[in-house]
């Protein structure tokens, strides 16, 4: 399980990765008016959410006494580089928790300002949560590139293409995307069958 959260925790990564490239350091702090939060401010929620959550997580409360998350919308980057820098920070300290995720403890109880939850629902909130900023990053983005925008998922009027492409990358017997099941058959994999 711990492996598949970490594939989908990385491709998020990844989409905002390919979109922040894309970005000039003017592009990472513009906002739409006062009340938008400009990349570089959303970036700093991301990673300041991911430091207090998963800093110590299977020992401490996940809003850390440290984290002020009031200030994390306000700017204090001078750079792209430090945007960059701290968004890195944010992810090394998901992964790295997430790596300490074992069949034992991921039903354990953790806390999050003090309400319980299973180790397996934090996961899952937070699986909610940052790809729901990435969406926005990617948004703002797509909006200030417009005609320069580089696409990060199947291309406009290209669906039959991809589509083609996915069908034959997928007509032998390898297994498919799906964690439970094999490619082509109803057969739920032995590590997902319930005794």
């Amino acid at each position: 399980m711990k492996d598949l959260f970490i594939k989908r925790f990385f491709y998020y990564k990844e989409i905002g990765d390919k979109t922040l490239v894309q970005l000039s350091e003017e592009e990472m702090f513009w906002q739409y008016n006062e009340e938008s939060n400009s990349v570089a401010i959303i970036i700093k929620h991301i990673a300041g959410n991911m430091l207090s959550r998963w800093t110590n997580f299977l020992s401490e409360d996940g809003e850390k006494n440290w984290r002020n998350r009031d200030l994390e919308f306000d700017n204090s980057f001078e750079s792209k580089t430090e945007v960059l820098e701290y968004w890195e920070k944010g992810w090394e300290c998901l992964f790295s928790a997430l790596s300490q995720i074992t069949d034992e403890n991921i039903n354990s109880t953790i806390y999050i300002r003090g309400e319980a939850h299973s180790v397996l629902d934090a996961v899952l909130r937070q699986l909610a949560h940052y790809p729901y900023h990435v969406g926005q990053i990617i948004y703002v983005g797509k909006m200030m590139k417009n005609t320069d925008w580089q696409t990060l998922s199947i291309a406009r009027n290209k669906s039959a293409d991809f589509n083609q492409q996915m069908k034959s990358k997928f007509d032998s017997n390898q297994e498919n995307a799906s964690p439970v099941c094999f490619a082509k058959s109803d057969e739920v994999r032995d590590d997902y069958k319930s005794e």
